[in-house]
This record gives structure tokens, sequence and C-alpha cells, in this order.
């Protein structure tokens, strides 16, 4: 018998409710499980599991704020739902969620400024959220197919996002014009730059220096490297990471990890070289990959083995792994 996506919900949030084993540390791995539809808080320390939350329906990526206290969960279902789940992480409770109205198919997430950037899917758009207000204060169109995954820049000035469909990157610059009449402030203005990666681009970062975006395009089984300074791509490397899922740089800019959703191993590159230095075999494929901030440690979620790989970064090897739920897929850090 099918049970109604609502009841398993009701009952997963029962049983969230019902698992605390423990305050939330800090800093705190926050992973997303879609199976279970649920967030649990890890200790990173342990590997435990000390709370599991209620996450909405279709949980697929998850930001913390920037105080640590509050999860923000997108609710994607590929333009079903238009909804974004808030979760106290302190007291180890959902607590409301965000209705965007007519935006749909939120993905992406980031938080910066004390806001909550987002990408609608359906709508071709980022938007950000202020919680102070409750309510969207800005909406921005790409006109790209797909727009899913987003980044911004700590200084607020650079909003960076993927769309998959159109195989684009969309590098958006803010710059201040003149308003128009006397005594008018200066405004901001968008200065959008669409560029031409491959097929499937999802999963991509920026380098710690700020220098280049790194797009892995699924579907061509390749990775773009984009200066951004020029807003081109430079380079486009023959990889093999068809069904590229997330790609990462270490905290130090050495190395880029790519997770594949069907495939048995976590590619590693050298980001100086840009060739690929090591396959780890990991199970039967990937999505979510998180660093750890101090460098010792990458989470890799191992969405079909249900399970999250821990890899050394020293020995680029598997160090241990752990369960947060059934297909673990985004990730993030709370840091109080």
């Amino acid at each position: 018998m099918r049970v109604p996506s609502f009841a398993l919900l009701l009952f997963g949030g029962l049983c969230a409710a019902a698992f605390a084993a423990g305050p939330t540390p800090s800093p705190a791995l926050l992973v997303l499980s879609k199976s279970d539809l649920t967030l649990a808080i890890v200790d990173p320390a342990t590997l435990q599991v000390v709370a599991r939350m209620p996450s909405g329906p279709d949980p697929h990526e998850v930001a913390a704020s920037s105080d640590g206290r509050f999860a923000y969960i997108s609710n994607y279902g590929f333009g079903s739902y238009n909804t974004i789940t808030v979760v106290d992480l302190v007291a180890q409770k959902t607590v409301h969620t965000i209705d965007l109205g007519a935006l749909r198919g939120p993905h992406g997430l980031d938080y910066a400024g004390g806001k909550l950037y987002f990408t609608a899917e359906a709508n071709k758009v980022i938007g950000s959220y202020d919680p102070a207000a409750g309510k969207v204060d800005w909406i921005m169109g790409t006109g790209q197919e797909r727009t899913h995954m987003v980044w911004v820049s700590p200084d607020l000035n650079r909003i960076i996002t993927s769309n998959v469909n159109a195989a684009t990157m969309s590098i958006l610059d803010k710059t201040m014009v003149a308003g128009r009449g006397p005594g008018t402030a200066m405004m901001p203005n968008w200065l959008a730059t669409v560029v031409t990666v491959g097929r499937g681009a999802e999963g991509f970062d920026v380098s710690p220096d700020r220098r280049e975006l790194w797009a892995a395009n699924a579907q061509d089984g390749t990775v773009s490297v984009i200066d951004l300074g020029a807003r081109k791509v430079v380079a486009t490397l023959n990889v093999d990471v068809k069904s590229a899922n997330r790609l990462k740089f270490t905290p130090d800019g050495k190395l880029v990890f790519v997770s594949c959703l069907g495939a048995p191993d976590l590619v590693i590159l050298d980001a100086a070289t840009r060739a690929v230095i090591k396959r780890i075999p990991i199970g039967h494929g990937a999505a979510g990959i998180e660093m750890q901030p101090d460098g010792s440690r990458a989470f890799v979620a191992c969405t079909p083995d249900n399970s999250v790989a821990v890899i050394d970064l020293k020995t680029l090897t598997v160090s241990g792994r752990f369960d947060a739920g059934g297909g673990p897929d985004g990730m993030a850090w709370a840091v109080r």
C-alpha cells in the first residue's frame, strides 16, 4: 500500500521530534535525507547524529545562517513545491516554512549578508529572502533553463548560478548607477554575463582566491574552467565525470573533488595541473560534498548507499562512514 507523502512527513516529524541525543555542537555538520525527509545534525568529532528534524518535502539543499542558529532547506520537487523549510538548530525543531508564492522549484541556497539567496528553477530566477523582514526582498531573472545552484560572494557584489539545461553559467556583477531625478541616491545595477559551458552543468565551485570557477558538466563528462576576471572559459578538461553532481575545492585551493551520481568513484583533480590525480572508490554513486573548514576531511553523500563517506584529505582515502538517513544529499556547516 502506498502511504501518502503527507502521512510520511508527519510520521517522520514525530520520529524526528522524539530523537535528540544531545545539544547541537559547534561546528555541526548538517545532512539532508531525501528518503526520510529529515535534516540530521551530526557531531563531526564523533560522527554521531545528535538530532533529526522534519525537512519538508523533497529536500535537496541546505544552508545555515551566519550565527549557526537556523538551517534553511529547499523543497525542490522539480517545480512542484514553492517552500523553504526553516529549522531551529539550537532548539532542534522545525519551526516554519517560507512560502515563496509564485516562485517554484527552489533548489540552490547560499546565506550571505544576513539574507538567504535561492534559485527558483521553474521561474529561471535568483531571489533573496530577508529573515528579519520575513519576506522575499529581491528577484533577478537569468533567462536560462534550469537555474539550479547559486553562489554569492561575501561582499555581495557577485552572484553565480549554474543553468543545467542551458549549459551555461550566469555571472552577475553589481555596479552602482545614479538614480533618476535630482537628489536621487545611487542604485544597484546588475551586469549579467552568460558563459557557455558543457552540457548538464550543475555542480560548481569558486576557487578560494576567487580567480576561477570550475563547473562539472554531467552529460559531457568534462569540467569547464572559467577565468572570473575575463569571464570566459579558459580550459575544458576531459576527465570522464559523466553523471557529475557536485564539485568542490579543498579549503587550500589545491584540489578539486567531483562526485558522480552514476559512477563508483570520487574524482580528485590537481587545481594547478588540472589533471586527475586519483579516483577513490566510494560505492554506487555520490551527490553532496562538504569540506571541513580546517582542511582535514571531506564528507561525501553516497546517496545510493544511504551513507556519508569521510575522506582524509592528507591520505585521500576513505577513513570512515556514518548513517545520517536514507538517500543523503545536501550538506552544510553550522557554526555558532
